[in-house]
């Protein structure tokens, strides 16, 4: 009794993740990668419908949502590129950043992650938590060995401070020669100056500490104005303790 009174007190909303199952459930997850991307970003999205973030991936995707269930809002979205099903949708997104030749025979056992926003007033924990549920169910209905994806470091010094990321990366985590893939639109690291010492955004660290690791330099995404780090991480790999704290010990234990 006393936990329910506190938890109506703090007026938290309650949330649950789902997969989309309708049309309508996507566009709500477009609706929203609208207004983070394109609204608070200032991302330049190739779409023909504005409001509507939408591209030539988005049909062959699954696409992973939490809504607020008291309003039913789309508050926070993945979608998800199964390796078969990239080959029907003329490859995975990441393909348009960077040369991926050194990877491709893994195709069928990749699961590429994409367009992860949150709306502004949901962005914490409990949202990111059930984001990594669902994606830990995909994991284990589809038997992924590897997760890819891109993750974005702002250019809104010119590159300084992405320069500097990838500096401190390159030290210790990057991934195996065999895995390396090449930017398609390369940011020209050798004349930038920033310093190895530069704090890693949060997403991308913590990626890493679930057991992620950076396999080549970054591409400079024009329509977005980022450096995009593509990480690949073997699911075979995936830290216990810092998956737990998002996934759960049933769910981790059924993957690992």
């Amino acid at each position: 009794m006393l936990q329910t009174q506190i938890f109506e007190k703090k007026e938290r909303p309650r949330l649950k993740v789902e997969f989309a199952a309708t049309p309508e459930d996507v566009l709500e997850a477009q609706r929203l990668r609208w207004r983070v991307f394109a609204e608070e970003f200032g991302a330049r999205l190739q779409s023909e419908v504005p409001g509507i973030d939408q591209d030539q991936y988005d049909p062959f995707c699954e696409h992973l949502l939490v809504r607020n269930t008291a309003t039913g809002e789309v508050v926070g979205t993945y979608r998800i590129l199964g390796g078969d099903r990239s080959l029907q949708a003329g490859g995975f997104y990441s393909e348009t950043e960077f040369d991926l030749t050194r990877i491709t025979h893994m195709r069928s056992h990749i699961m590429e992650m994409g367009r992860a926003c949150v709306h502004p007033d949901y962005r914490s924990g409990a949202t990111i938590t059930l984001l990594w549920a669902g994606l830990a169910d995909f994991i284990l209905r589809n038997n992924v060995q590897y997760l890819l994806g891109c993750a974005s470091v702002p250019m809104h010094d010119g590159g300084q401070y992405a320069a500097a990321v990838f500096r401190r990366l390159e030290r210790d985590r990057m991934g195996p020669a065999e895995w390396r893939v090449f930017p398609k639109c390369r940011l020209p690291l050798e004349k930038l100056t920033g310093e190895d010492s530069a704090d890693i955004p949060a997403l991308i660290k913590a990626y890493l500490r679930i057991g992620a690791v950076v396999c080549g330099e970054p591409a400079w995404d024009p329509d977005f104005n980022t450096a995009d780090l593509l990480l690949m991480l073997p699911t075979s790999k995936i830290d216990h303790r810092y998956a737990r704290h998002f996934l759960g010990s049933a769910e981790v234990d059924r993957i690992l």
